[in-house]
């Protein structure tokens, strides 16, 4: 799962450095635009990754207070 939630953090951060950079949205050209059914799905399972990846600093500060 962790895995999964870094490669969808990862696949958002590039397409928002795009849309940033160029003004290029990457997901809406390959899914058939922004309100597309499939756009809007890719965009809801990025968002839910990087909520999910919110827990990794929960972790990773456990983890490191664990060590000391």
């Amino acid at each position: 799962m962790d895995t999964a939630a870094l490669i969808l953090v990862i696949i958002g951060a590039l397409n928002w450095g795009l849309i940033g950079l160029f003004g290029f949205d990457l997901v809406a050209t390959i899914f058939g635009g922004q309100d597309a059914l499939l756009s809007r799905i890719v965009y809801s399972l990025v968002g839910l990754a990087g909520l999910y990846s919110v827990s990794f600093l929960a972790r990773d500060r456990s983890h490191n207070t664990n060590r000391q």
